[in-house]
């Protein structure tokens, strides 16, 4: 897939079908764009008509012409496409563009014609962008396959686009703000090469550092999420997504499905990728120059330095709306800039140096600032006053800028007598805005992306105890309702269900007349609840189906009757399965734990305020599973409660610990059952001594069918693979587990380093490591099962745990091929650990449909080298000092 990208992207050979010298059209833009902008490669105009095209030979079809073609863009009528494809096929041509409208956008034909491209582009191997797209310019080869009205700027910026339109505008407005692009595609109706496909092609784009996205619509989310976490930490990917659609929250059945709307979700799964996301095309391109210019806050602390007050009070309100901090001023800092400033400056931050500061007095009050330790960056506002010279202010800016590791922006107001110092800005890499929110913006999403990282990549402590769940008692459960096509669960089903999954919940019994519900009172104690059971009442509450506080045997009695008789008027239709009696609990908050089903982003787990008043508050978070334990504490730490649960007043602090372990396994209830729809625990009742789930209900989706062989393709990010550990027993009789790598192993990983020699090292990583820290072990033990795969070599020693050794493949984002690295420990080396990792993970590899093996090795690795002629690698000399070595798995 890679191959034919690169010839998409990067052709020798150009064919335009549909090419003309009829101007004002889509065939003459094309070949003109194509002929004007310098590009190397050969062009062949297809024009059935014509002997010429643009003074060059034009040829009737593709089969016509004498040389191989790498890429063929075709503007010709949407009925002719499918054939053309055939033909594109039959010569062996393998990317096209298609530029052609008039497909599923315009009804059945349409989508009948679009589906037989789809065919004819599978049975021929073609990678297609578009249809319905303007096309896409590369300008490192100076290539523009547009019929846009002007050639991009070259820089290292990659945008994608949905919209075609939208392509234009940015590209008009980019030439005037002198941002270049590596690449601009447009991708149109995404027939086949996919946001995805993108994502992994210019992540490993050597000329871009940057990858901007517009987006309306997502279709394979699962290889979106995957492509966007393998690159997002060394490649920055913003996104602007259109449609912020209620309709998921429309038809819920719950509390959490009316709380998750399809944004909210979106949004989650963005954060759980590490992309950044933008709400305007303002904030999408000026993010992207910032990172450009190298800007990384530490934190989002922002002193402002401003030669008038509106300004600064203005961005200062903004900053704090937003989520940022204003930080005071030390004494020192503040002594230095009185010695240097009028004497009526504002003594504190926004740092107004007046309307008549000097460049010198400018560029002291930012030195002063970036000096601050509770400084992480400096916003410097500029507003033209006849004493001011806003181009000797930007180079002094810029001169102080260059002596510090912090961010500094520039906000420079107005237009024509500021142009100049805007220059002086731009040129020395310092971000610049029109307005200074936009800078507070940029400061306070680039830190955001960057902390966002850090989180998704924290240390992952252990699980607090061993976790069974009884996974078959739950299956039990849930395909005995489906096969009585019942698809809610009653209230005793679902807390059944949850205990199942080791979730505390409050025993209780269904009883169907008065004297079954005072014996059963007595069993438990006084006080007790009762409520109505009924699948079909949701809100109890609201049909008067919840008696609470009952103390004795007549007012049992009584509620019993009041609620039948409640239920009866308010829901007659409503069939009662009894009343449930449980134990009163006097804990004292109450949250809410549940989850919706996303059509695209499969189960999505919502943490927030419970109780009854859920809806009014709306204080919640919501992630993706699976979850790790430091992922479960993030998503409690994003709600407003979190700071109730960490001990308020006279209110003690909750174990926090085991709240997350609560979430982490209901995140495996949500793993192991696709049938689960909507769940709700509302409310989970909590006190620094325990908790329990009061209520909870459980809505199954009928559609669903599960895949045995297939148990997690309703998630968009792959657990835990446990299928894939196992025993083996080493030549001296240790016996050694199998298993993949897992983020909570970070300690046993850095253990395994310190039994590496520094030869095993210089071998495995071609140089020697610096001291080997968290940022190194956590892109070792965090990884994406889907496309990379580690497997550990786990022994016990006197009681405790250790790594000897582990191997691992990343593959390509097509599973074209995978990189493969080992290393053993020294002690461990020579019993024949590195056989039984390296075949396993071949057979892994098999497994998981990878084609090809590669590595590279240092030519004085002997060990290594024997060991891969051993396993029947090809090789060839990368250069003096390496060999590259090929093994191909499947033909």
């Amino acid at each position: 897939m890679k191959v034919q990208l690169q010839k998409l992207f990067y052709p020798k050979s150009i064919a335009v079908i549909g090419a003309t010298d009829r101007r004002n059209s889509v065939g003459f833009a094309l070949m003109e764009n194509l002929l004007v902008n310098n590009y190397q490669g050969a062009v062949y105009p297809i024009n059935l008509k014509h002997k010429t095209v643009h003074g060059l030979t034009a040829y009737k079809g593709v089969k016509d012409v004498p040389g191989d073609i790498d890429l063929a863009i075709i503007a010709t009528p949407a009925p002719t496409v499918a054939k053309l494809i055939i033909e594109c096929g039959q010569k062996k041509i393998e990317a096209a563009v298609i530029i052609s409208a008039g497909f599923k956008e315009v009804g059945e034909q349409g989508k009948k014609m679009y589906d037989e491209i789809l065919k004819n582009a599978r049975k021929y191997n073609i990678r297609i962008v578009g249809p319905n797209c303007l096309g896409f310019i590369n300008t490192s080869i100076h290539l523009n396959a547009s019929f846009a009205s002007r050639m991009a700027l070259k820089g290292n910026v990659a945008f994608i686009s949905q919209s075609g339109a939208l392509c234009t505008s940015i590209l008009d407005w980019s030439v005037t703000q002198n941002v270049g692009f590596s690449h601009l595609v447009s991708i149109g109706s995404t027939i086949d090469v996919d946001f995805h496909d993108l994502i992994d092609f210019f992540g490993s784009d050597s000329a871009t550092s940057c990858i901007l996205i517009y987006m309306e619509s997502l279709q394979n989310a699962r290889a979106f999420m995957s492509a966007a976490r393998a690159y997002a930490r060394s490649k920055p990917i913003i996104i602007l997504k259109a449609g912020k659609s209620v309709e998921g929250a429309m038809a819920a059945l719950s509390h959490t499905g009316s709380l998750a709307g399809n944004d909210q979700i979106l949004e989650a799964a963005f954060k759980r990728a590490g992309v950044i996301r933008v709400d305007t095309i303002a904030e999408l391109f000026h993010c992207a120059q910032a990172l450009a210019m190298h800007i990384r806050p530490k934190g989002n602390r922002l002193a402002i330095v401003t030669n008038a007050g509106g300004p600064g009070i203005l961005a200062t309100d903004y900053l704090i709306e937003e989520g940022g901090k204003l930080p005071s001023l030390s004494e020192i800092t503040i002594n230095k800039l009185s010695q240097v400033l009028s004497f009526s400056w504002s003594h504190k931050n926004p740092v107004d140096v007046l309307g008549d500061a000097t460049p010198f007095q400018y560029g002291e009050a930012v030195r002063a600032c970036l000096a601050e330790a509770e400084v992480d960056g400096v916003l410097v506002i500029l507003t033209p006053q006849n004493v001011t010279d806003a181009t000797e202010v930007a180079r002094v800016v810029v001169d102080v800028a260059k002596t510090s590791g912090k961010p500094v922006l520039a906000a420079w107001m107005g237009e024509h007598d500021v142009e100049g110092g805007r220059t002086v800005l731009e040129e020395n890499n310092i971000p610049h805005f029109r307005f200074p929110e936009r800078a507070v913006d940029v400061f306070l999403k680039i830190y955001s992306y960057y902390k966002n990282l850090e989180l998704l990549y924290e240390f992952t402590p252990a699980i607090p105890e061993k976790f069974s769940p009884d996974r078959k008692k739950a299956a039990s459960l849930i395909n005995h309702a489906l096969r009585d096509k019942r698809y809610q669960l009653n209230e005793f089903e679902s807390k059944q269900l949850l205990s199942f999954y080791d979730i505390p919940v409050n025993p209780g019994r269904i009883v169907s007349s008065e004297d079954d519900a005072i014996q059963f009172a007595k069993s438990i104690g006084f006080p007790i609840a009762m409520k109505i059971a009924s699948t079909d009442i949701l809100h109890k509450t609201d049909v008067g189906g919840v008696i609470l506080d009952l103390t004795n045997d007549p007012a049992v009695r009584s509620a019993y009757k009041r609620i039948l008789e409640n239920v009866s008027k308010n829901r007659p239709e409503a069939k009662i399965g009894g009343v449930l009696v449980e134990k009163m609990l006097g804990r004292k908050t109450e949250l809410l734990i549940g989850a919706k089903k996303d059509d695209l982003f499969g189960p999505a787990i919502l943490f927030g305020m419970g109780g009854i008043s859920v809806e009014i508050f709306k204080d919640y978070s919501i992630a993706l599973p699976p979850l790790n334990m430091a992922l479960a504490k993030q998503l409690i730490s994003n709600t407003k409660i979190y700071k109730l649960l960490q001990g308020y007043r006279n209110l003690p602090s909750i174990d926090l610990e085991n709240l997350q372990y609560i979430i982490y396994k209901f995140s495996y209830l949500l793993m192991d059952f696709p049938q689960i729809k909507e769940i709700d625990i509302n409310p989970f009742s909590i006190d620094h001594e325990s908790g329990s789930v009061l209520d909870a209900k459980v809505v199954l989706d009928p559609e669903v069918v599960v895949q045995v062989n297939r148990p997690y393709q309703h998630l968009v990010i792959s657990p835990y693979p446990s299928q894939y550990e196992k025993n083996v027993k080493l030549k001296n009789g240790q016996k050694v587990h199998l298993r993949p790598i897992r983020p909570e192993d970070e300690p046993l990983e850095a253990g395994l380093f310190e039994r590496l020699s520094k030869e095993t090292i210089y071998f495995r990583f071609f140089g020697y490591l610096p001291a080997v820290d968290h940022n190194i072990l956590s892109r070792f033990t965090h990884i994406d099962y889907d496309r990379e795969m580690a497997i550990v070599a786990e022994i016990e020693e006197f009681g405790q745990r250790k790594l000897i050794g582990v191997v691992r493949i990343i593959a390509d984002g097509w599973k074209e091929s995978a990189e493969y690295a080992i290393v053993i420990a020294d002690d461990w080396q020579g019993q024949g650990l590195g056989t039984f990792l390296t075949d396993y993970i071949f057979e892994i590899a098999r497994d998981r449909g990878i084609r090809k093996i590669e590595a590279d090795v240092l030519a004085t690795n002997d060990s290594m080298l024997r060991m891969f002629k051993k396993w029947g690698f090809k090789f060839e000399r990368a250069d003096a000092t390496e060999w590259h070595v090929e093994k191909e798995l499947l033909e």
